[in-house]
């Protein structure tokens, strides 16, 4: 696909974490999205590849591009949201038409739309940069019929009579517009005419980063009815739940513990628990803004006790999808009835998806009981491509049996109500000196959800008999652990780099996982604690918290090589490396 096949077409680049973008009308454009989080490169490559003439972004990110305004020549419109302290705009080239917001909108209104040709189905709406999990950021290329037919598979799924939307449903919104979840959520909502509140994850709880102490955070001040999630924050969302019930003493907590381990057994049998939901529950369902009635999960694996914790304990149901920004976001999605945890649901009605071999991992179609391999999917979602890479989209695009086939990469097994179960990766897949195949995603979302891990990334290779993990410890439960120890007046950085501390950590992470069901080659046989956080900024996770594996592989190499120095005769000692 050729930018000029499009010369009668604008395009202008959606740069940022902006939440706006739903209200713009630059009818007849292609919008590009890009994360600022790709640094200052991957930006430039973003906007000179898809030749861009427009900008439009937030006040905020004014300082950063005026250091490569220059190097974009072709740029010849920057239009910026109005913020609290805008920044200045000075500086930037003269070729560059500054606009605010607000005058973009007065000017609209003097547009009669007399010469607007309406847009074809098959003509391209958004060009899409993927998050960049594993590479280089590739532009999707999104048409008008990909997103309408994303549109009408949620709604064939979740406009259901089981449940029935609301005029007063409200939806809040953290993740980055950028994103295709959030793009293709807030596209069905408006069809739906739901109201849209727009926060930010720094912003969302009382206990996130960005909320002054004793303030509310977004849910308490929205009241949200619907909200869509990734794994990591609902992980963080558990966390802080467990956090608030632990700050009532020992008996409040053995309580709460009941409380949600009754509600689940019932709830799975399709029983309500009102007077429980009332007398125990109520005040964590209030932490959440005590209106929330349906979280929606995609983007990575939701570990199963994540899943059944949040249900259980804000009576809400807690509902997987599956899907991709090849495909927007559409392939499959839980049913209302659906009381399952770590499946991702059937086939939406605009989509077709089948599973073949993949002899290298040992997946077969004809395994039993249940069939397994590599997800492929085809249907009217299906994207057309790269933009200005035909070796990439040939390699993943495949047209078979008269159909157009994407091939996904991830692994699943068809269980036999004819929902999805994602069970692996194939970039994620590893296999140890002794010929152990272990899914790394699948270890570090079950790990992930012990309240000690505030994140975890896990290697392994073929040249050694374990694996090694990463991990970012919860600075009020490394705290806690080393008070047990007597060395509560260590600084957060010297217990973590404390060898007593870390070897105790590594021990508790251990039972952790054999009481999450990993075997024996499944758990860390070495970790490290990090120091740093793991946010977009730093390049390590995408703008919706996803590993960049490579990334912190690249960051962390030499502490990684440590890791793996001492001799294996005896297999690994489960303790902390002494760097």
């Amino acid at each position: 696909m050729r930018l000029s096949e499009y010369k009668h077409l604008k395009l202008s680049v959606i740069l940022g974490d902006m939440k706006q973008v739903s209200s713009l009308r630059i009818v007849g454009n292609i919008v590009v999205t890009l994360y600022t989080t790709l640094g200052e490169d991957g930006i430039i490559h973003g906007i000179t590849e898809t030749e861009v003439t427009h900008i439009i972004t937030s006040s905020e990110i004014i300082p950063k591009l005026k250091k490569i305004l220059n190097k974009v020549p072709m740029v010849s419109h920057l239009i910026y949201m109005e913020g609290k302290k805008d920044e200045s705009t000075e500086d930037i080239p003269a070729s560059v038409k500054v606009v605010s917001f607000s005058q973009m909108e007065a000017n609209g209104r003097e547009y009669s739309g007399d010469n607007f040709t309406p847009p074809k189905s098959d003509d391209l709406a958004i060009l899409m940069y993927t998050s960049g999990s594993t590479g280089i950021p590739k532009g999707v290329m999104i048409t008008h019929k990909n997103l309408i037919t994303s549109v009408k598979g949620f709604n064939d799924v979740l406009n259901h009579p089981s449940f029935q939307f609301r005029e007063k449903d409200t939806y809040i919104a953290y993740l980055p517009a950028a994103h295709v979840l959030e793009l293709a959520t807030e596209c069905f909502l408006t069809y739906l005419g739901i109201r849209i509140g727009f926060s930010t994850p720094q912003t969302l709880t009382d206990f996130s980063t960005a909320v002054k102490k004793g303030e509310k955070g977004d849910l308490k001040v929205l009241k949200p009815t619907l909200m869509v999630a990734v794994p990591l924050m609902l992980d963080r969302i558990r966390k802080s739940i467990l956090q608030l019930a632990g700050k009532e003493g020992t008996f409040t907590r053995l309580m709460f513990d009941f409380a949600v381990s009754y509600k689940k057994f019932w709830s799975e049998k399709g029983f309500r628990t009102p007077r429980l939901d009332k007398k125990l529950l109520k005040t964590y369902k209030d932490f959440m803004g005590g209106e929330l009635r349906v979280i929606m999960c995609g983007s990575a694996p939701l570990s199963p006790d994540t899943q059944t914790f949040i249900r259980s304990c804000l009576s809400v149901q807690v509902l997987q999808g599956y899907g991709l920004t090849e495909t927007v976001a559409c392939a499959t999605i839980m049913d209302f009835d659906d009381y399952s945890s770590g499946r991702v649901g059937a086939p939406v009605s605009t989509c077709k998806l089948r599973l073949v071999n993949w002899k290298e991992g040992n997946y077969f179609v004809t395994d039993k009981p249940n069939p397994r391999g590599e997800v492929v999917i085809g249907g009217d979602c299906l994207t057309l491509g790269y933009f200005k890479n035909s070796i990439q989209t040939q390699e993943a695009y495949k047209i078979e049996g008269g159909d157009r086939w994407f091939y996904t990469g991830d692994i699943g097994e068809m269980l036999p109500d004819g929902t999805l179960k994602i069970i692996d990766r194939k970039k994620d897949l590893v296999k140890l000196q002794f010929g152990e195949y272990i899914a790394l995603g699948k270890v570090e979302a079950e790990l992930k959800t012990y309240p000690l891990i505030e994140n975890i990334c896990v290697f392994g290779n073929g040249l050694h008999t374990y694996l090694i993990a990463l991990i970012i410890p919860n600075q009020m439960h490394l705290k806690s652990l080393a008070k047990e120890l007597g060395k509560e007046n260590l600084s957060f950085e010297k217990m973590c780099s404390d060898e007593e501390i870390a070897a105790e950590v590594a021990e508790r992470v251990r039972d952790f996982g054999k009481r999450c069901g990993l075997f024996g080659s499944e758990l860390p046989g070495k970790i490290k604690l990090c120091v740093e956080d793991w946010n977009p900024e730093s390049g390590l996770v995408t703008a919706a918290f996803k590993l960049r594996r490579k990334n912190i592989e690249n960051h962390y190499r030499s502490i990684i090589d440590s890791l793996y120095t001492e001799s294996e005769q005896n297999g690994p000692k489960f303790r902390a490396n002494r760097i």
